[in-house]
């Protein structure tokens, strides 16, 4: 029992450790890909990198699925450390705010109208 255990474990970590590997591989490969194809520069704030910095831009997925990588980039944008993690954040918000089940729910219009007898309050004056 407490061999098959240790095989499975031996089993599950290799599974694991080579998932990792081809992400990074896959990573490696779209992000040289992206540095070859556009300027070195952050597609929101427009800061520009250098070699000494480079490790700081990133490459944005537009439709946020990281398997869709195409040749040509098209699904890509080079965005720096902040202006990417502002897009993942905003990206999640609006994923959130969409999915909140509560929000379906309360789907009532306002119905107060703060202004419904401003003529009349003018009028007594």
């Amino acid at each position: 029992m407490l061999k098959a255990k240790s095989l499975d474990k031996d089993k599950l970590d290799k599974i694991v450790a080579d998932a990792r590997r081809q992400k990074e591989d896959r990573e490696k490969g779209y992000r040289e890909q992206a540095l070859k194809l556009y300027p070195w520069i952050c597609g929101r704030c427009a800061r520009e990198f250098t070699h000494t910095n480079l490790r700081e831009l990133t490459v944005h997925h537009r439709d946020h699925n990281h398997d869709n990588n195409p040749g040509d980039g098209s699904n890509w944008e080079l965005l720096c450390l902040y202006c990417h993690d502002n897009e993942h954040a905003r990206y999640e918000h609006a994923h959130f705010n969409t999915n909140n089940s509560s929000a379906k729910d309360n789907d009532t219009k306002a119905t107060h109208n703060p202004f419904a007898n401003l003529a009349d309050l003018l009028k007594s004056k």
